[in-house]
């Protein structure tokens, strides 16, 4: 089975790559210091958050005299989150493993260092022929994958490089077919692909081993650093910042896109490039770790694409990755923010055409273009390969079809990731506009606008009623008003009491009709039966009881006596 729906126990279901967030909630004062408590959270979802405190940082700086005074409280408080602010947006330092246990302590908690060396002590066990030599501590950006300086005891002189590695959650190939990918890693041959000379794995974990090379990685390259130095001070602030020569830039783009063609075309997924998984053997470039994928291990630059809907496909991921590493080839230093619409001054103009069909905002919204697409560019159309090793890296069928049902898979919870993020975005931006001070002053205005509007549209609706009051009661009153001696009633009370007026008598069978000179006479009284029904209501609301006049009653209903 290719896919397994529950992931196996072995399998690290925590992406280290997703981002943490700190912000600083409140302050409280303990004896004789103040203690921050911060909010932490992974992703974009609040319910992945949690409290952590202590916090022990040097910026910004301290006060000896008045250090417990509010204001001072407050504006130490503004500071702190600004260094976190720094922290968990760089993207070198965000990943760095002391961050991590800093902000994240529940699960960076074990010592990764010893677990490799358990593991790798195990290995040699079964293969007595390896000895470790040193290990070489940080050199990589993955907190869970240690790296050894490693040795053959038969060649003493020949210096190799392990890598151990725990299984990610982009891990979907069964324990079979992953070991047996894995051991297929070392019979690949191809100009531009690092030679591995020994790889297995197992339920939990990877092993590989490969040639340590001195002149180190394209990313040594680039920031004249040395090989075994630690990840941050090899690349986190570099002394010089320079770019390569066009002609470096253009052969080894060149190369690159070559052998990322070959694996798309062997259906092979990777998803892992990035400078320093390029490693340099003279001119030619060699990529590293395509055990990566295999494993489920995340990209160096997913917190990057998974912000783009568009880049959803493994083989646009290469070609996002690309654009990062074109990009660090020409200006020496990553790009600040991504997208980039504004390139500086390059070597060339086909450089720039090359980054504005990447990392453009125009090209986050289309698409990333193919690798056949940007091998036709007049950046690298041009460049003549003088290599001539034949490629070699037979797939069984089988195995093909566990790989693109993994690379499936991988893709899926991509997109569902990318979905998240973009409904968070625009739930966040929808809040920030509506928080907005314009944006408060607008509704003000509106609902002022709506309450008058609504006490117009009521003060209408009132007279109307009032108006069809008037009609209703004169209509009621209509059957006393025939006869013009009708008294007028004392008050509303009273006029409900009386009970209404008979009805008139039916009229005879109806006679002849009388002659037209008499027609007229008949419609004549309705226009005062109109104002006598208006008076007699108007009478009727403004009676006032105190206007009567008092009167004596003589009773004469006693009995008299004689």
């Amino acid at each position: 089975m290719a896919f397994m729906e529950k992931p196996p126990a072995g399998k690290v279901l925590l992406d280290d790559t997703v981002p943490l967030t700190a912000q600083i909630e409140a302050s409280q004062s303990l004896h004789s210091h103040t203690e921050y408590i911060i909010r932490v959270q992974r992703g974009v979802s609040a319910e992945n958050s949690w409290q952590i405190s202590t916090l022990s940082l040097p910026l910004p700086p301290k006060k000896l005299i008045g250090n417990m005074e509010r204001e001072f409280i407050a504006e130490r408080q503004k500071g702190l989150q600004a260094y976190l602010d720094v922290i968990t947006t760089h993207h070198i330092l965000s990943n760095c493993e002391l961050v991590k246990k800093f902000l994240d302590p529940n699960s960076y908690s074990v010592n990764y260092t010893e677990i490799a060396l358990q593991h790798v002590s195990m290995f040699f066990r079964s293969e007595p022929k390896w000895e470790v030599v040193e290990p070489l501590k940080d050199i990589g950006w993955r907190i869970r994958k240690k790296y050894f300086l490693m040795k053959i005891k038969n060649q003493p002189k020949e210096r190799l490089m392990l890598s151990w590695a725990d299984l990610g959650p982009d891990k979907y190939l069964s324990d079979k077919d992953l070991q047996y990918a894995v051991k297929l890693l070392s019979s690949c041959s191809h100009p531009y692909i690092y030679k591995i000379t020994f790889a297995t794995a197992n339920e939990s974990s990877a092993l590989v081993i490969r040639p340590f090379s001195e002149k180190g990685t394209l990313k040594d390259l680039i920031y004249k650093a040395k090989p075994k130095d630690p990840f941050l001070k090899k690349y986190c602030n570099p002394k010089k910042i320079q770019g390569l020569e066009l002609q470096q830039i253009k052969t080894y783009g060149r190369q690159i896109l070559e052998v990322l063609k070959y694996l798309h075309e062997k259906g092979f997924p990777y998803g892992h490039l990035h400078s320093a998984n390029v490693m340099l053997d003279g001119d030619t470039c060699k990529l590293l770790d395509l055990e990566n994928s295999l494993l489920g291990l995340p990209s160096f630059y997913r917190s990057y694409f998974s912000q783009f809907r568009k880049i959803n496909t493994l083989e646009g991921v290469d070609v996002h990755c690309f654009g990062h590493l074109l990009y660090e080839m020409t200006y020496g230093r990553p790009p600040d923010t991504i997208p980039v619409d504004n390139f500086p001054p390059a070597p060339s103009v086909f450089v720039v055409s090359v980054l504005e069909s990447i990392l453009t905002c125009e090209a986050m919204k289309n698409g990333m273009p193919t690798v056949s697409r940007l091998l036709q560019m007049p950046l690298f159309s041009d460049v003549l390969l003088t290599n001539s090793e034949k490629p070699q890296f037979k797939i069984p069928t089988k195995l093909k079809e566990a790989l693109k049902t993994s690379k499936e898979c991988i893709e899926k919870r991509l997109t569902e990731e990318q979905k998240l993020i973009h409904q968070h975005r625009r739930l966040t931006r929808a809040q920030s506009h509506h928080g907005s001070e314009e944006e408060k002053k607008k509704r003000k205005i509106l609902a002022r606008k709506k309450s008058k509007r609504s006490a117009y549209e009521s003060g209408e609706e009132h007279s109307a009623k009032y108006s069809n009051s008037n009609n209703s009661a004169g209509s009621g009153a209509s059957s006393p008003l025939t006869s013009p001696s009708s008294p007028t009633p004392p008050s509303t009370a009273g006029a409900s009491s009386i009970p209404p007026a008979p009805p008139p008598p039916p009229l005879p069978p109806a006679a002849p009709p009388p002659p037209s000179t008499e027609v007229p006479t008949q419609p004549s009284p309705q226009p005062d039966v109109s104002a006598s029904r208006g008076a007699l209501l108007s009478s009727i609301q403004n009676f006032q009881k105190g206007t009567l006049k008092k009167t004596q009653t003589c009773d004469y209903s006693a009995p008299r006596i004689s």
